[in-house]
């Protein structure tokens, strides 16, 4: 053989068409179970945290039987209590003071509040814009007018007070004012020409005018004489409690009528279960109260019925 011929190598023959197919399918079906599994990774669903429920934020609006500082004092303890209770069902109350009654009256007949703990004027009035009563504090023993003087006053009897200066929260504050001025009314003091009327703003205040002496007699109700006298002993030593009207129900609880029933019974649950705890009851000692009760519009009628005297004898409340 020539030195210079090539020995060409045997070519592979190539593979029947059908072999060749059926090599290809069972390569795929080698390599399928990975690629599966590979792809079962990449697509696992994720889960997120689930969307937080909103809050359900209320406004608690309690009426001038402080000055809004010591208002807050006496009834922010409460107001936590409630909300440390409500966070379970996203309920959260805001406390909310106001200066004087004419503030409080012009935002509880606007609706303004949610919720709201008038006095049984105010509560009664409340109804005719979109309240119900639910509830009421207890001790209606305690809802009664007291008229206090000085210690060294020369008043005696009830027709000494002709002719002088008395001094009263506000026209609308039913115990504190309108009690005793029925009260005077009855015992022959016409309150309405004979003694000059002094609207101080708030209890403190008719207190302090007996005080200073710019009022010969002032009118309060029994909850705000004893803070006055827990707080300011130096002054209340020179006071005194020289009469007391008849008492009725007292300060109501009301509610709006569109908030959601659930949530009202929640509130009103945890007000009148108060007295069953220790946590509790230290809550209603601040008040200071026994408790808080249910109560309706019936539980009203006495109110109805005072103010019916009043309105005829002494004033109308509403003008």
């Amino acid at each position: 053989m020539p030195n210079d011929a090539v020995t060409a190598s045997p070519s592979a023959a190539p593979l029947p068409r059908h072999v060749a197919g059926l090599a290809v399918l069972v390569l795929l079906a080698f390599l399928a179970p990975g690629c599966e599994k590979d792809d079962e990774r990449a697509y696992s669903p994720t889960y997120g945290p689930e969307p937080a429920q909103e809050i359900g934020r209320y406004v608690f609006g309690v009426h001038p039987l402080h000055n809004p500082k010591k208002l807050h004092e006496v009834y922010g303890p409460l107001i936590e209590y409630l909300n440390s209770r409500l966070k379970t069902a996203n309920i959260e109350l805001t406390l909310e003071a106001s200066r004087s009654y004419e503030s409080f009256d012009e935002k509880l007949y606007s609706g303004h509040f949610h919720f709201a703990l008038p006095n049984p004027y105010q509560t009664i009035r409340s109804v005719e814009h979109g309240y119900v009563i639910f509830g009421k504090m207890g001790n209606d023993e305690d809802f009664r007018g007291i008229i206090l003087l000085r210690k060294d006053s020369p008043i005696k009897d009830v027709s000494d007070l002709r002719g002088k200066t008395i001094s009263y929260p506000a026209p609308t504050a039913l115990a504190a004012t309108m009690m005793p001025q029925m009260f005077l009314m009855e015992h022959g003091v016409d309150v309405r020409s004979e003694v000059d009327n002094l609207y101080a703003g708030s209890q403190e205040s008719s207190i302090m005018s007996v005080y200073v002496k710019q009022s010969a007699a002032g009118a309060t109700w029994p909850p705000p004489w004893r803070n006055f006298q827990k707080d300011r002993p130096d002054i209340a030593r020179d006071l005194y409690v020289k009469w007391q009207t008849d008492p009725l129900p007292s300060n109501g609880l009301v509610v709006r009528g569109d908030i959601p029933g659930p949530v009202r019974d929640r509130v009103a649950a945890i007000l009148f279960s108060l007295q069953e705890s220790p946590d509790g009851r230290a809550i209603l000692e601040r008040l200071p109260l026994s408790s808080f009760v249910p109560a309706d519009n019936a539980t009203y009628a006495p109110v109805h019925e005072f103010l019916a005297r009043f309105k005829a004898s002494v004033r109308n409340p509403e003008e």
